[in-house]
């Protein structure tokens, strides 16, 4: 039989983990309550309204993706529901994946793919 082993004391771990969960609530509580009274309960993408009862569903996105740029202005933040916010997410995690830079100062990036380059070259060879 196997000698009995103690788990491994991952108390050191379980603190510091928490101590960065703590900062991290804390540091959310105090820029999204700076947003919520600086801009209109409004999705900035789909133009949803927002009230007391759903407020909860309204984050706070920071357009440079920098979660420690918190200007006291509200400049870097802007209000989205929690599906634009994902959706916005999704696209720069992709953007990012392809090599791409992601969009600046709240532009669209240019399309990369040009679907019908080639076409004038496709259409000529077949006459």
């Amino acid at each position: 039989m196997p000698p009995k082993t103690s788990p491994p004391n991952n108390d050191r771990l379980d603190r510091v983990v928490a101590e960065a969960r703590r900062n991290r609530d804390l540091r959310e509580q105090t820029y999204r309550e700076q947003a919520l009274k600086i801009y209109p309960w409004v999705c900035g993408r789909c133009a949803r309204e927002f009230t007391r009862a759903n407020v909860h569903l309204l984050t706070v996105h920071h357009r440079d993706h920098n979660h420690d740029n918190n200007p006291r202005d509200g400049s870097n933040w802007e209000l989205l529901c929690i599906y634009c916010h994902d959706n916005e997410h999704s696209r720069y995690l992709d953007s990012a994946g392809h090599g791409e830079t992601a969009p600046r100062n709240g532009q669209e990036s240019p399309a990369t793919y040009r679907p019908f380059a080639a076409l004038e070259t496709l259409l000529k060879g077949k006459k």
